[in-house]
């Protein structure tokens, strides 16, 4: 997500960042490379015209190049335009109606029904009882895949028979939603493969019978500058309130979640990262500003944590690491706990200054390294994962047979174990090591 233009925009920061004197010839100079790197984000042009006239505007405006440190300056004045044409404040739902009725709508193949399941994940861990209602009455089995995410993250589904009108299934949802005590409803209506005016009539007649508190557009982020088209075509005919960008984790480039609030004026609401049912994340402009820039997002990394893991076993396991007892068996654990917070490569470019190792990271995750690993410490016996000392020459060819792995990768993984756990120890004694152990080091870095 932002890759190449997050590389960009660093390298330029760092290099104003090292300057103790700017010029306006060396502003300009600056503000042409992040024109190019903002084009070839597939950013809207128009928006990238704007951006850069204001940054320039307040650099020259505010003094900043007689000032001191002139670099950190312009630095923040981009890291604060980035987060004005993002939206400034994070989009919260109006949802005080009861029940507070949610409308999704997109085209056809922008991820609307699956984005339908990560939302009621998300509204039941702040403690709502969402229902989902089938409106896609034209999809082949778009019913059942909406049956499917309900049955798999245990959310009531309400559906009609083949044939029933959308229009009808909405109003009886509303009513079942209303009889059984659900607090949001929501609602996932039919796309289609381009904008026509049936499919807007529909939409606007479902709109003015339930009356709906949200109405999201759910647009695929891969599609580039198109998504802005999409999101102004529906913004015309339907009252949306907020946008959500689905597949950011394979948009490399972004240019469509810079362009699309100064384009429409239409907040985004929610990104999606992945295609687990939890893989869609508030959007905080300010977090994402600073994630470009490679400053890390810190409080979004604590919220991941906080909903994925078990906080008495991370304590637990944090005793132990600080008191030299951190097994295999609690590493395998904390494998896991990883895995279920999502990519790690995200995970890293929350972290400050850890941004340039997420690319290595996901790759070694990507190429199977991460999954060798779990291999090779479940076909050790659970005495040899609480004492890898014991493990000599043949109960490594054994892992390793077992495993489907080389003596060499269980030797390597061994050996880093135990830098790991050396490191540990003279942190705890308070002496601090030198960083390059840890995950990194076991993922082969």
């Amino acid at each position: 997500m932002f890759e190449s233009l997050s590389d960009r925009l660093q390298t330029i920061a760092q290099r104003l960042r090292g300057t103790a004197r700017i010029t306006e010839a060396d502003l300009d100079a600056a503000l042409r490379e992040i024109r190019l790197a903002l084009l070839e984000a597939d950013v809207n042009f128009r928006v990238v015209k704007d951006f850069v006239a204001h940054v320039r505007e307040r650099a020259i405006g505010s003094e900043v190049l007689t000032g001191v440190n002139p670099g950190h300056q312009i630095v923040k004045i981009v890291h604060d335009e980035l987060v004005e044409i993002l939206g400034g404040q994070r989009h919260h739902l109006g949802l005080d109606a009861r029940p507070a009725v949610i409308m999704m709508v997109g085209l056809q193949g922008s991820g609307k029904t699956t984005t339908t399941a990560k939302l009621a994940v998300r509204l039941r861990r702040e403690g709502r009882r969402p229902m989902l209602v089938a409106a896609d009455v034209y999809r082949p089995a778009a019913v059942d895949q909406l049956v499917q995410l309900g049955d798999q993250i245990g959310a009531e589904v309400h559906t009609r028979p083949v044939g029933t009108p959308a229009l009808e299934v909405a109003r009886s949802g509303l009513d079942a939603a209303r009889a059984r005590g659900h607090d949001v409803m929501i609602l996932d209506t039919a796309g289609r493969l381009h904008v026509d005016d049936a499919m807007m009539d529909e939409l606007v007649r479902i709109s003015g019978s339930v009356t709906p508190s949200e109405t999201l557009l759910v647009v695929d982020a891969m599609t580039g500058q198109e998504a802005v088209r999409v999101a102004e075509a529906f913004h015309a005919r339907l009252p949306l309130t907020g946008l959500v960008l689905t597949k950011m984790d394979g948009d490399a480039r972004g240019g469509a979640a810079l362009s699309i609030r100064a384009a429409t004026g239409l907040p985004v609401a929610f990104l999606g990262t992945s295609e687990r049912t939890d893989g869609l994340e508030p959007f905080h402009p300010d977090r994402l500003a600073q994630r470009i820039l490679g400053m890390g997002d810190i409080l979004s990394l604590v919220e991941r944590v906080q909903e994925n893991v078990d906080q008495e076993e991370a304590e637990a396991a944090a005793k132990r690491m600080m008191e030299n007892r951190f097994t295999l068996e609690d590493f395998r654990s904390q494998l896991n706990q990883i895995k279920k917070m999502g990519p790690i490569g995200q995970l890293l470019q929350m972290v400050p200054g850890a941004g340039d190792m997420a690319g290595a990271a996901q790759a070694a995750v990507d190429s199977g390294q991460m999954k060798r690993i779990e291999a090779i410490i479940d076909s050790m016996t659970p005495e040899e994962r609480r004492r890898p000392d014991i493990i000599k020459a043949s109960r490594r060819r054994r892992i390793a047979l077992g495993s489907g792995t080389s003596t060499a990768e269980v030797n390597r993984l061994l050996k880093q174990f135990v830098e790991m756990q050396k490191m540990m120890k003279m942190f705890s004694s308070g002496k601090m090591p030198r960083m390059g152990g840890g995950l990194g080091a076991l993922l082969g870095r």
